[in-house]
Parts: C-alpha cells; sequence; structure tokens
C-alpha cells in the first residue's frame, strides 16, 4: 500500500511566511471547492455561505481603505468592528449544489455613507446563478469594555457616502424609524407575537471572536424555530435581516413570529433579549413553493 504524505515541516518545502495581505487576497479568491464542511442534506449551507460572505466583506473593506489587515480601528486607536447590519439573500437555489462542484463568487464593493459599506456578492454553480447576496455594515465600537450592550456607531476615516441609493440600506432606515408599513407583504411592525422559540446561545459557538452574537447565527435560529414550527417547509428563496443590537455571553434569546401568510410561504420574525426584552433584529422571509 502507498501513502502520500505532506511534510510541511521539510526544510525542501520551507518558504517565506505570506504577509496578511497577501493571504487576503487568497482568501478572496473567486472559487471555492464544494465539500462536507460547506454542505447540509439539502445543499449549500447558507449559515455556511454568510460566515465566508461576511469574512470576504471584512477584507474587501480592508483592501478598499488601504489597510494591510483588517485591524479596524477608531480615531483615538480603539478597537473598531465592521457589524454586518443587514443581511438580503435572493434568487436562493442552494439545493442545486453537490460535493465536489465549484462555487463561484463574484463580488463588489460599494461605500453607503461613512459608516457603512455594502458588498453585494454572486454566487454561481456550472455556470448557473443559485443566490444573489447583499451585506452591509457599520463600525461599532464598546463604549464600555467587554459590555457589548454598549455598541455604538463610529466614523471610519476613508470612507465617503454612495452616490446611489441603496434600497436595503433605505428599507432598514425606514425598519428602525418604525414608518415601514409593509414587507414581503407582511405587517412590518406587529405587536403580538404569534409563537416564540427560546435559545441560550453558547459564547464558545453563536459568537465570533470580537466577541459578539454572530450575525450568521441569527439566520441560524431562525431556521431552527421554523423548522421546529413548520417541518413541511421547503428551501428558502428569499431573506433579508435587519440588527440592531447584540447580546451578552450565557444571555438566552427568543425568535419570535410576528406574521405567517395564509399559504405559509413568506414570514415575519424577531429576535429579542430574554433579559430585557429588546428586540435585536427583524427578519422576513419566503420559501419555496412546492
Amino acid at each position: 500500500m502507498n501513502v502520500a504524505i505532506l511534510d510541511f515541516h521539510s526544510s525542501k518545502l520551507s518558504v517565506a511566511e505570506p504577509s496578511a495581505r497577501e493571504l487576503m487576497d487568497q482568501a478572496l479568491a473567486p472559487h471555492v471547492l464544494i465539500g462536507m464542511p460547506h454542505l447540509t442534506p439539502a445543499g449549500l449551507s447558507e449559515t455556511w455561505a454568510m460566515k465566508e460572505l461576511g469574512h470576504r466583506h471584512w477584507l474587501m473593506l480592508a483592501r478598499h481603505l488601504g489597510m494591510e489587515n483588517a485591524d479596524f480601528r477608531t480615531p483615538d486607536g480603539g478597537e473598531a468592528y465592521a457589524a454586518i447590519c443587514a443581511t438580503s439573500l435572493e434568487h436562493a437555489n442552494f439545493d442545486a449544489v453537490r460535493a465536489n462542484d465549484v462555487l463561484t463568487i463574484r463580488s463588489a464593493l460599494s461605500p453607503v455613507s461613512r459608516t457603512q459599506v455594502s458588498t453585494r456578492h454572486r454566487l454561481f454553480v456550472r455556470g448557473n446563478l443559485i443566490g444573489e447576496v447583499e451585506l452591509i455594515s457599520t463600525f461599532v465600537c464598546r463604549m464600555r469594555e467587554g459590555d457589548n450592550y454598549s455598541i455604538a456607531r463610529v466614523p471610519l476615516p476613508g470612507l465617503t457616502a454612495a452616490a446611489e441609493d441603496n434600497a436595503l440600506a433605505r428599507t432598514a432606515a425606514l425598519l428602525r424609524a418604525g414608518t415601514l408599513e409593509t414587507h414581503f407583504g407582511l405587517p412590518a411592525n406587529p405587536t403580538k407575537a404569534l409563537r416564540g422559540f427560546r435559545f441560550e446561545p453558547d459564547a464558545s459557538q453563536e459568537f465570533n471572536g470580537a466577541g459578539l452574537f454572530y450575525f450568521a447565527e441569527f439566520q441560524a435560529l431562525t431556521d431552527r424555530a421554523f423548522g421546529r414550527w413548520f417541518p413541511e417547509i421547503s428551501q428558502i428563496t428569499r431573506r433579508e435581516i435587519f440588527f440592531s443590537g447584540n447580546i451578552r455571553a450565557g444571555e438566552a434569546v427568543r425568535v419570535e413570529m410576528m406574521g405567517l401568510s395564509p399559504d405559509r410561504y413568506r414570514a415575519h420574525c424577531r429576535l429579542r433579549r430574554e433579559d430585557d426584552g429588546k428586540v435585536i433584529g427583524k427578519a422576513f422571509m419566503e420559501w419555496r413553493s412546492s
């Protein structure tokens, strides 16, 4: 039996360690070979895709600002984070993806304001579009060290407002102001929850390296809740999520269904902190009809 061994410690293979900038370029390569880490039994994992595109978003932003790595700082030198504040998924056909497929990601960045930036990502497999994703981030910092309740927006030098209106950012602003009446054909600001799902996020699983509840986990919690309530629902085709806060490690949250279309193909839900009741996110979803 022949065994192939890659000895990365061999002096013959030793090369200079690449710079962070070189590794950022490699991480933004447009092609990904799909394997088990990227998949669920229903095809491409939306949670993996959002984490991957979030990573690319931050690296693209660092390159846009001419940085050597994605170490963002406030004007006074404190740590700043490009926190995702809105996401959009459209035309999703993730169940078309299989192991050993090549996923191609075509991305573009555009500033929205002095604190916000948008990246748009088009996903292809075998030449077919399987989804379009937009991520909007806002620069934030903690006003009190270690306290995720104290997150506040901060401007970042080098960003200017975009010349064109951003529809996702506009929807987010209307939702925050409480002036958006309907979205996805459902009431945007109902007050009564139809049902709820309690979850206790774990700091080692649902939080990111900055100690914040990871944006992609809200989408994952939403799927867990709706999968329990309606196990017959099919693949998601469209989803928009709007974030308005964070949680502390050890804190429980509730996914609450706020609206459901009569055919059960569209829904609105929110994520609420259990301790103080603050709504920290809202999601609107659409599933493929049978």
